[in-house]
């Protein structure tokens, strides 16, 4: 097996089938956001089908089919991420990184797939952010439909009032962080597969010690050592953009400064969607293999990078608004650089 023929490729096709074809020990970082849906997990997969699904078997993140949930979709996803997940530790660098965005109700399966593959867990980052809808409903649609007299519904919906869906306004998503067991010491690693320490020098803000939080917007002073960043605008998405879950530039290239150590670097992405992963190495000079089973997602992932290749420049929000932490007093100061 040789890469020559993935580098600096997106690949239209199922994770499982292509990760086999890339050599062991030759990625330096992993850095993906798994799709939660899995009965349509093939070259068949379809948007328009998939968006229709309200079986509780079928999840797809951030579509409405992802409001259902079943036990049993939790338990096929740890058994098709550990298949996945051992994929990834064969051709890992010993030290190499495993970042995995995920949901809060999915995380203990995907974090137990990624252990049981044989990586260590290391860490796990929290993205915080503001903007995001409640989910939970009212039950007055429900009791509408009850065969009882009007005076009755009115005090069961009196009674009720307030009280909704188990589901609370989430406000963030964890992201995990695993890593391949490194060969003898961390010096003996990094000496022969140039991956296995942080960069520390990767600042938030002045003079602070890199953070496992990250988050949109000033959320609470009492939060420390936090880096700013918003949710992707259409300007750095793309207006042809049509990916549900786009993910900040900003995140990934902080992730990839922090872990990866020089530009001869492979970055990995089995899910790459609209190529945010695969933008932000070609932007810091890495190498990148990106691949994915949605073809239409492919070729916005592939115009994506055609657009960067032209030099459109897809701006990260973190270089318009940077948080400086203010020990004196411990306040935040928000700084708003424009991007020159």
């Amino acid at each position: 097996m040789n890469n020559d023929k993935l580098i600096n490729k997106i690949i239209l096709g199922d994770a499982l089938k292509i990760l086999p074809q890339i050599e062991a020990n030759s990625i330096d970082l992993v850095l993906t956001d798994p799709p939660y849906f899995l009965d349509k997990m093939d070259n068949n997969w379809n948007h328009q089908t998939v968006s229709t699904i309200t079986d509780y078997c079928h999840v797809v993140k951030s579509l409405p089919p992802g409001m259902k949930f079943s036990k049993e979709q939790g338990k096929n996803f740890y058994e098709w991420y550990l298949r996945i997940s051992k994929e990834l530790y064969r051709i890992l660098k010993p030290g190499g990184f495993f970042f995995s965005f995920s949901s809060p109700r999915l995380y203990h399966r995907m974090v137990s797939a990624v252990d049981d593959a044989g990586f260590l867990i290391r860490d796990c980052f929290i993205w915080l952010y503001t903007q995001n809808q409640p989910k939970a409903m009212s039950l007055n649609h429900f009791i509408n439909k009850l065969d009882w007299d009007k005076k009755s519904k009115n005090e069961l919906r009196e009674k009720l009032d307030g009280w909704k869906t188990p589901q609370i306004k989430s406000c963030f998503e964890p992201i995990m962080m695993a890593q391949k067991e490194c060969e003898k010491t961390f010096l003996d690693n990094m000496l022969k597969y140039n991956v296995g320490l942080l960069n520390t020098n990767v600042k938030i803000g002045e003079d602070m010690f890199p953070s496992n939080v990250v988050t949109t917007q000033m959320i609470n002073g009492n939060i420390d050592k936090c880096f700013l960043l918003t949710k992707p605008t259409k300007e750095e998405k793309g207006e042809f953009n049509i990916h549900k879950t786009v993910k900040p530039l900003a995140i990934c290239e902080y992730i990839i400064k922090l872990t990866t150590f020089s530009e001869e670097t492979t970055i990995l992405d089995p899910f790459v969607g609209s190529s945010t992963t695969a933008i932000a190495a070609k932007k810091l000079g890495r190498k990148f293999i990106g691949v994915d089973t949605n073809r239409e997602y492919v070729e916005i992932a592939l115009k994506r990078l055609e657009n960067v290749e032209k030099g459109q420049v897809y701006k990260s929000k973190k270089a318009e608004m940077q948080l400086t932490l203010l020990e004196a007093k411990g306040k935040y100061i928000v700084n708003k650089k424009r991007n020159k």
